[in-house]
């Protein structure tokens, strides 16, 4: 918990004409950025170094001084160097009572110490009063303009009023600080900006298998087969064609898979009959991924768009066109129109161009710029209601595409049928569990579930019942 000290810090701002002095122990890039954009602020700057005569490319109007003169000029030093250098501190330890230091500093790797770098500074000055901050934004973050980089400031620390002045701080700098309790969060924070893409790890992996999986199943039936039976070369087709089924069936398949934990969820607490009971941790994750395995399966669908206009302009599709024009010329022949076809064919184009449009939309309206012009109501439906069309649209499409051919025993080869039938699968399973989730008797009781209903109350050991993830179960992006 955050205890709230008695002490007063002393005050640096005598006068409305006198500026707020800031300490900054470190004259590297980031205490030097930090510097500018205090200056900047109308804060004075007075450096602390080791080095004070040999300080060089420091901004204009920032003071030079030792660690001990430094931090006799202000009561808010800012320890911008590593925490292999914090030994000196050591030496400070009385000078730097009761002032508030602000540890900005990062690590190599995660979890690379047993504390966090916050913790060990107030082991080696307990007298101080510390507050992690800065150490989630970059040096050129505060060097550029408001709009061009994140502006959010994690800051944490126990002792509430030392932190609103840091925060204050922040403030004044422009940038957003978002508070995160005591010191225990440091670490935490400290791990955040070594994290490379850690919700996108699962949609990459899983991206990478299903196109893995599809390619080697494409090659199998349309380039294998053809040689192994006619001594007909196909590769060229990896250059085109394959990628052009392979992004459609991952594109619809990853789009199933960010409603496919929905409704798995739902069952399990149809089956529960409660809500409190956390969902398996590989459940749990799962749907905090939706948004990155929606995003993914828009990007398939962007590349599948793609590869589709050029179809026109590749030399087979102009060969086979060409050959056939003449080859009817000659024999004068000419293939019947059929009207089924034509329908099946307009009605496959129809329900892609539809189906990507509302995959746009879902994706525009993940992003957090137009999540936030929304209310909740709004934000549900759409990625909801829409999604769940868009899903529908999507399967349409896909099963339109193969037309008469779905399941016909001349699509066979080697008994594998089309990679199209076997993407169909999972949507289809979704949307059937889905179907049956609406049913009146389910749903109510779902909806009772949802609203804090139990089938069989009981407690857990300590008389609290435990809380399940905080996901809302129908909003995946």
């Amino acid at each position: 918990m955050e205890k709230t000290s008695t002490d007063a810090f002393p005050s640096t701002m005598n006068s409305s004409e006198k500026q707020e002095t800031v300490c900054i122990f470190g004259t590297g890039d980031f205490g030097r950025s930090l510097a500018l954009k205090m200056l900047q602020c109308d804060y004075s700057i007075v450096f602390g170094s080791r080095n004070p005569q040999k300080s060089s490319l420091l901004p204009n109007g920032a003071e030079v001084l030792s660690y001990s003169e430094a931090a006799q000029k202000s009561d808010i030093i800012i320890i911008a160097v590593h925490r292999e250098h914090y030994e000196f501190l050591k030496e400070l330890t009385e000078v730097l009572k009761g002032k508030i230091l602000v540890d900005i500093s990062n690590n190599l790797k995660i979890n690379q110490y047993p504390e966090s770098n916050a913790e060990y500074l107030v082991q080696l000055v307990p007298g101080a009063h510390v507050v992690k901050a800065f150490n989630t934004i970059s040096a050129w973050a505060l060097q550029s303009g408001a709009l061009d980089a994140n502006r959010q400031v994690f800051v944490c620390g126990n002792d509430s009023k030392a932190k609103q002045r840091v925060m204050d701080i922040v403030r004044t700098l422009g940038l957003t600080p978002l508070d995160q309790g005591s010191l225990m969060a440091a670490k935490e924070i400290e791990n955040y900006p070594l994290q490379l893409f850690p919700m996108w790890k699962f949609p990459f992996y899983l991206s990478a298998i299903l196109c893995v999986f599809f390619f080697f199943y494409c090659v199998i039936r349309d380039i294998i087969y053809p040689y192994v039976n006619g001594k007909k070369d196909s590769t060229f087709r990896l250059a085109i064609s394959i990628p052009n089924r392979i992004f459609p069936i991952a594109a619809l398949t990853l789009l199933a898979l960010v409603y496919l934990p929905g409704v798995t969820a739902a069952i399990l607490q149809l089956y529960r009959g409660t809500k409190y009971r956390r969902f398996p941790d590989w459940l749990d994750h799962w749907l905090l991924c939706r948004k990155q395995l929606g995003l993914a399966a828009l990007g398939f669908a962007f590349l599948h768009v793609l590869y589709t206009l050029v179809i026109p302009i590749r030399y087979y599709v102009r060969w086979t066109l060409k050959n056939r024009t003449i080859t009817q010329a000659t024999a004068k022949t000419e293939d019947p129109f059929s009207t089924s076809t034509a329908w099946l064919n307009d009605s496959y184009i129809a329900l892609g161009i539809l189906g990507f449009f509302l995959f746009v939309l879902l994706g525009i309206t993940s992003l957090p710029s137009v999540s936030n012009m929304v209310n909740w109501r709004e934000f549900r439906f759409v990625q909801s209601k829409l999604g769940y069309l868009t899903l529908i649209l999507c399967t349409a499409h896909t099963m339109v595409y193969g037309g008469k051919r779905f399941l016909s025993p001349s699509s066979l080869r080697w008994y594998l049928p089309s990679a199209y039938v076997i993407a169909l699968i999972i949507p289809c399973t979704v949307l059937v569990i889905k179907c049956i989730l609406m049913l009146p008797c389910i749903d109510k009781t779902l909806t009772r579930i949802r609203q804090g209903w139990e089938r069989n109350s009981k407690p857990t050991s300590n008389g609290q019942h435990l809380k399940q993830s905080s996901i809302y179960l129908d909003s995946p992006l």
